[in-house]
């Protein structure tokens, strides 16, 4: 089969949130204190939080006045005039999809990304957010994407942002929107809150709850937060540089924590999306932190009874990105089997409208894409398959 002809399901299609998103949806208590999107421009993804504008530009500031269209594909001047000037609603959400020829989607956000990268106020007091504060936020995002999906609820599925910051919070905020709002998945950023790794028992009660619910906790990195590890490499000066390790290297991180930290261990039927982070590097990174449990694990990892590798085939699927032709050694090393699918839209990155064309292109067997559109992103977020373009 084609894979024009099969379905073709997007693991990662971002929502672009009002600038106003949380004066509208958070809880009236916290009102005063709602984070902001920084100008009304819509594609400027920064978000001001108590005193700190997120996504973090660091040195890039002096450019700071063109950052809203900073990085943004010349065509996209175009294709994203229509949606820009609708608002971002649900129906150009729909619409943008029947132009990609995407059938079904999982939306994640954009501003959403960053809007949490503030350590806790019990690490850096009154700057940073409260844990009760930090669940606002998340449970605000996802009454307002609970609204996107009811735009097409057959063909768009929300993604629960949750707050580490407040663990307790976090599994109430799952439940609710699992249970309540019918999502199908829960997002955490990479970036570790009071420097905690995602291996650190206090978030065991987080996973055990997202595996009893039975949908996949997925990661996804963005920007410069004030989270550390500072997967961007702080001291590089341009977009060009920082981006390129950001994405990439949040992913190996958690990678690394759930495989080589006991996560997986503890948690078997925990399924786990690793999003937008390119899948070439795995079979270096695997390999590598297989032969250090191989050299050092009897004491450093002396819970685990496989290696990090077979943990990682048995529980993890990786996104591929749409002109990733440099994914051979992933499928010669791990097969097609837990690889997904996204068009990245509406990010400058994306090449949407012809993201779905690009990977048609890529060097690959037409079976591991029509799987990697379809039957990967079906087990990923057990959602069924149903074509709709």
């Amino acid at each position: 089969m084609a894979l024009r002809d099969s379905v073709i399901a997007d693991s990662d299609l971002h929502v672009m949130e009002p600038p106003d998103l949380w004066q509208r949806y958070i809880a009236p208590e916290y009102l005063h204190a709602a984070p902001q999107g920084l100008t009304e421009i819509t594609r400027d993804m920064r978000v001001r939080v108590k005193n700190h504008t997120l996504l973090r530009l660091g040195a890039v500031n002096p450019q700071a006045i063109d950052a809203p269209r900073r990085g943004w594909r010349p065509e996209h001047e175009n294709v994203y005039a229509a949606p820009e000037s609708a608002g971002w609603d649900a129906a150009s959400q729909v619409a943008a999809m029947d132009l990609e020829g995407l059938d079904l989607a999982v939306l994640f956000p954009s501003r959403g990304l960053f809007v949490l990268g503030l350590d806790s106020s019990e690490s850096i007091g009154s700057d940073g957010l409260e844990p009760p504060f930090a669940s606002a936020i998340a449970r605000a995002y996802n009454d307002y994407i609970k609204d996107m999906c009811d735009g097409a609820p057959d063909r768009m599925f929300g993604a629960a942002m949750v707050a580490p910051h407040d663990v307790p919070g976090a599994v109430l905020e799952a439940r609710r929107a699992v249970e309540e709002l019918g999502f199908k998945a829960v997002f955490l950023a990479p970036g570790c809150v009071n420097n905690r790794p995602w291996h650190h028992p206090v978030y065991d009660p987080l996973w055990e709850e997202i595996e009893r619910l039975n949908v996949p906790i997925t990661f996804h990195g963005g920007g410069q937060t004030y989270l550390k590890p500072d997967f961007s490499l702080a001291p590089l000066d341009s977009l060009m540089l920082w981006h390129t390790f950001n994405q990439p290297l949040a992913i190996q991180f958690v990678t690394v924590c759930l495989t080589g930290g006991g996560v997986l261990e503890r948690f078997p039927n925990l399924r786990v999306g690793l999003l937008e982070g390119n899948c070439s590097w795995a079979p270096w990174l695997l390999h590598r932190l297989d032969e250090h449990y191989e050299w050092v694990g009897a004491t450093d990892a002396p819970d685990l009874t496989m290696k990090p590798s077979d943990y990682f085939r048995r529980q993890c699927f990786i996104g591929i990105e749409a002109e990733e032709e440099t994914a051979q050694p992933y499928f010669d090393t791990f097969g097609d089997d837990n690889v997904v699918f996204s068009t990245d839209y509406p990010h400058g990155d994306s090449m949407f409208p012809h993201a779905v064309d690009t990977f048609d292109k890529m060097p690959y067997p037409e079976s591991s894409k029509v799987k990697i559109c379809g039957d990967n992103w079906s087990r990923l977020y057990n959602i069924p398959l149903v074509k709709h373009t």
